[in-house]
């Protein structure tokens, strides 16, 4: 049983990203930008990372797809065409209120947990009353 799941990620990302569009928040992301495939203004870059407003009044043609954040925004001004794998989003919160998601940069939080082959099944419980003590 060797089935390969897709990352969590994506989908918690458009689930938050909806959640606080339909509740009137402004949505950003913090990413790593030091990440390969990265494509922001780096002089808005602080420290290797940067926040991004990915609200749908801020950027033109967004997308978050379950390889890559893509849209179109404008840094003091200027046109530029963001792109952000999304193992590079460090997490998502509402500008407002605070309120969001830290993901782990733990690339195995994506990695299926394994199964153990040889457990066995729990033996049925018989019917009727539970057979419980008080032990002091």
């Amino acid at each position: 049983m060797d089935t390969q799941l897709s990352s969590k990620r994506p989908y918690l990302l458009r689930a938050m990203h909806d959640w606080m569009t339909e509740n009137g928040q402004t949505p950003h992301v913090v990413v790593d930008a030091e990440c390969p495939g990265v494509v922001v203004p780096n002089q808005h870059v602080q420290h290797g990372k940067i926040i991004l407003n990915v609200g749908y009044a801020a950027t033109s043609s967004l997308e978050i797809g379950n390889e890559v954040i893509s849209f179109g925004a404008r840094f003091g001004g200027t046109p530029f065409v963001v792109t952000v794998p999304i193992e590079a989003v460090l997490g998502i919160y509402a500008k407002e209120s605070g309120q969001g998601m830290i993901f782990s940069d733990d690339a195995s939080e994506d990695k299926p947990i394994p199964i153990v082959q040889d457990a066995q099944p729990p033996t049925s419980v018989p019917p009727g009353k539970p057979d419980l003590r008080v032990i002091k």
